[in-house]
């Protein structure tokens, strides 16, 4: 795995492939950035925020707006005019968003985690077609990923802190969600980041183990990827190629690069990302 864009991102995070280009955000410093996922070089501003970035999703059919979570809350970002739209902060001022992504009917699921790791704090949130915020899911610590399958019957959950991932069950026409059932379990390390890939194979980062790992539809173990970074956040698959961002965040003796965007080759195919469907 080598080192796509040397950018020094605090806390890098919610790689997703958009248009045939890859966003991330660096989530502490607010940032929305992006790079060509053909070939490696810097990484370009889209937007900035004041408070904390989670995770991005693309606005269908509304070419350069995106549906954040960010702060303690979600908000409609627009990069021809660089305005900023609140819609609900549901969450605190304990807690800010986290990872997010938009299921395979366009809701936009996101957690909020509390900024001291005060256990069972978190929560996860649904944002439906006509911008209505709903909390479904408390009791966690730090939530991450999720990830769907490609028939969005089946989300997974991470919990950071607790070292596990869940899946659930999902109506794909309501958005309904179904008990946790655990997935899997990581000792060293957490889970972070996640993605399905065309497969329906689940890919996750592994924050403090450097390494992303591949479980099977069925939760075993049958891939892993070594990172060189100790901090990896999140995962992308395009077609044929992996990429992990990372964070140096909290590193005393950073190694070279933590922080940066990691690519390697000769992987699965994996998909765009799902917008955001607003109701008409």
């Amino acid at each position: 795995m080598d080192v796509w864009s040397a950018i020094d991102c605090e806390l890098g995070e919610g790689a997703r492939w958009v248009d045939g280009r890859l966003v991330f955000v660096d989530i502490l410093a607010g940032r929305l950035l992006t790079v060509s996922p053909d070939e490696p070089g810097p990484a370009e501003e889209l937007f900035r925020l004041d408070v904390p970035l989670g995770a991005v999703a693309p606005v269908r059919d509304r070419p350069g707006q995106w549906l954040a979570a960010a702060g303690q809350g979600f908000a409609l970002l627009d990069e021809k005019d660089g305005s900023v739209t609140w819609l609900d902060r549901p969450a605190p001022p304990t807690s800010r968003m986290n990872d997010a992504v938009c299921d395979p009917a366009g809701r936009m699921w996101a957690g909020a985690m509390p900024y001291d790791s005060t256990p069972g704090a978190g929560v996860l949130y649904r944002v439906g077609h006509d911008l209505t915020v709903t909390p479904v899911r408390t009791g966690l610590t730090i939530p991450n990923g999720p990830a769907f399958t490609a028939d969005g019957r089946t989300m997974y959950l991470a919990d950071s802190a607790e070292g596990r991932i869940d899946r659930h069950d999902v109506d794909p026409g309501t958005g309904d969600l179904g008990a946790p059932a655990v997935f899997a379990t990581i000792d060293q390390g957490g889970p972070d980041g996640m993605t399905v890939d065309a497969d329906d194979h689940l890919w996750v980062a592994v924050w403090g183990g450097s390494q992303v790992r591949r479980y099977t539809p069925a939760g075993r173990l049958d891939r892993v990827v070594d990172v060189p970074t100790p901090q990896p956040t999140s995962v992308c698959l395009t077609d044929g190629r992996l990429f992990v961002t990372s964070a140096a965040l909290g590193l005393t003796d950073a190694p070279p690069h933590a922080g940066a965007l990691f690519a390697a080759e000769g992987m699965p195919p994996g998909r765009p990302a799902a917008p955001f469907v607003r109701a008409q």
